[in-house]
């Protein structure tokens, strides 16, 4: 197993935009850290469960993804919709409050969160499996993945408080420019383009 590759490819994966970091940086912006924390739980459980599942379940899954990831690139797609709409609401005058910072929500992105789907699909079968066979060792790399998710989604959430003050400044182009990426995501989810 080439140990460097599969670190970055976690890294770059887990670390580089996508709906549930863009949630995240909002989040801190209308709730603070401490609150974004709650959905970063939900988040980071969610991922580990999914890698446990593909490290448990590789077999199975491999007869039924494309129905797996059918489903869940159009309920994802949906709900990266619906929190794009939310972010852009987020600091008007009419917006009601947005609920994206809650352990609840921050599960249910990553359960719908066709990024991760894709990545927690692949990761383990392409560079776990193939060398370590037994459920401790792929028990282990669950584990290591997970907290770098872990990590890269409270990267997100420092950034997120680091640079609060700059960001409420221009809260409007920011929820705008964030809410465009979560629609940009959902469209290529959906495979439109």
């Amino acid at each position: 197993m080439n140990i460097a590759s599969f670190i970055i490819y976690c890294i770059v994966v887990t670390f580089t935009p996508g709906p549930t970091n863009i949630v995240i940086l909002s989040s801190v912006q209308h709730h603070g850290a401490r609150k974004t924390m709650e959905y970063v739980w939900g988040a980071t459980i969610a991922f580990g469960l999914l890698l446990a599942a593909s490290a448990l379940l590789n077999h199975v899954l491999a007869g039924i993804i494309p129905n797996i990831l059918d489903i869940m690139q159009i309920v994802g797609s949906l709900y990266m919709l619906y929190l794009a709409y939310q972010i852009y609401r987020m600091g008007r005058a009419e917006a009601a409050p947005m609920q994206t910072a809650s352990f609840a929500s921050g599960l249910f992105m990553q359960l719908v969160n066709p990024k991760v789907l894709l990545f927690t699909l692949t990761v383990i079968p392409s560079y776990v499996l193939p060398y370590y066979s037994s459920f401790s060792g792929s028990f282990l790399f669950v584990l290591l993945i997970t907290v770098i998710g872990f990590l890269a989604f409270v990267t997100w959430v420092v950034c997120g408080a680091v640079f609060k003050n700059l960001l409420q400044q221009h809260h409007r182009l920011f929820n705008t420019l964030m809410a465009l990426f979560l629609l940009y995501s959902a469209v290529m989810v959906s495979g439109i383009l």
